[in-house]
């Protein structure tokens, strides 16, 4: 019998998909309806459910906030029916990346995941990071943070052997990046601007078929962690940089272990060892299609579920029915 590489067991990785797909099925209920708490708070309870129903001693590092901010899935929680027993799993988890993409029915709205052995996940604080990413393929270290932004994508060109207007840039859609965005339109690149969602904005720079080749720009340090499980699985490279807005967010960071509060992150110091990454989508999207009502008390998901040490990645299509329990 061939021995699993660590505690993440084969299994769990379609169990991960599972848990997803409740989430993205329970947030689907509330697409368009206007109500973004609602929508978020259906995706939660949906997962904690699912997550309870395996066999581990999961601890969610990255969730919905601390214990008296979030009622369910909040740091530090413990999820799973082999509490003290089972393999000791860090879970980072948004049950609903994109709630006002959810509310408004936009697209690239997802269920996403990541799990992985004891430490193997960095316990970011609930602040902005700043980011910079790209797919696989290119020399190591082609990107880096404290370089200026025009010599970036001169380098990432290079790499590709096209010229710097040629590459075609995602970030964020936010009045904080219209700096960023003038200096991306003075070099010529092409500007992908996403509302929400840049989890599935990183992640497009490993997919050929979305011409996306960079991104770039500000966002939530949680979603950073979760991206960098999925470039682990399919390769890319990811520096981040934690951004502080206040005293208090620094306290906050200090308080979930973060000594070196101006430390640029590599793609293995937030995500390290082995890992699995899952989502699925609840709104269409570049990554995934949404979850899809038919006729019959039926509805299809689809979704994506990777692993490092393997290097594999799965895309599952769901056919649920609503009147029976998932399996």
């Amino acid at each position: 019998m061939v021995q699993a590489s660590s505690i993440l067991d084969r299994v769990l990785v379609l169990e991960m998909v599972r848990v997803t797909e409740a989430a993205a099925i329970a947030a689907s209920k509330l697409i368009g309806r206007g109500d973004e708490k609602a929508a978020d708070a259906a995706a939660v309870e949906a997962m904690r459910l699912a997550f309870n129903d395996l066999y581990m001693d999961g601890t969610v590092v990255i969730g919905e906030g601390e214990r008296d901010e979030a009622p369910m899935l909040y740091i530090g929680e413990k999820v799973g029916n082999a509490i003290g027993t089972g393999p000791r799993i860090d879970i980072a988890l948004d049950p609903l990346e994109g709630t006002t993409i959810t509310a408004k029915a936009g697209p690239n709205a997802l269920a996403v995941l990541a799990i992985s052995e004891e430490g193997g996940l960095l316990n970011a604080p609930d602040v902005y990071m700043e980011k910079l990413a790209v797919g696989p393929g290119l020399p190591d270290g082609v990107i880096d943070l404290n370089r200026p932004v025009k010599e970036n994508v001169e380098a990432v060109a290079r790499a590709k052997g096209v010229d710097p207007h040629e590459i075609i840039v995602c970030v964020l859609d936010r009045p904080r990046h219209e700096k960023l965005i003038a200096e991306l339109r003075a070099i010529g690149c092409g500007i992908m601007l996403i509302p929400d969602g840049d989890v599935a904005g990183v992640i497009a720079t490993t997919d050929p078929e979305t011409n996306i080749d960079m991104y770039m720009g500000s966002g939530g340090a949680p979603e950073g962690v979760l991206a960098c499980a999925a470039l682990r699985c399919v390769g890319g490279q990811f520096k981040g940089k934690l951004l502080f807005r206040n005293d208090d967010e620094r306290a906050r960071a200090r308080k979930w272990g973060i000594a070196d509060l101006d430390k640029v992150y590599d793609l293995n110091e937030l995500a390290k060892g082995d890992c699995i990454f899952a989502a699925t989508g609840v709104t269409d999207g570049s990554l995934l299609a949404g979850v899809k009502r038919l006729p019959g008390g039926r509805l299809t998901t689809d979704s994506v579920v990777m692993r490092a040490s393997t290097g594999t990645v799965r895309w599952v299509k769901g056919e649920h029915r609503l009147d029976r329990k998932p399996i």
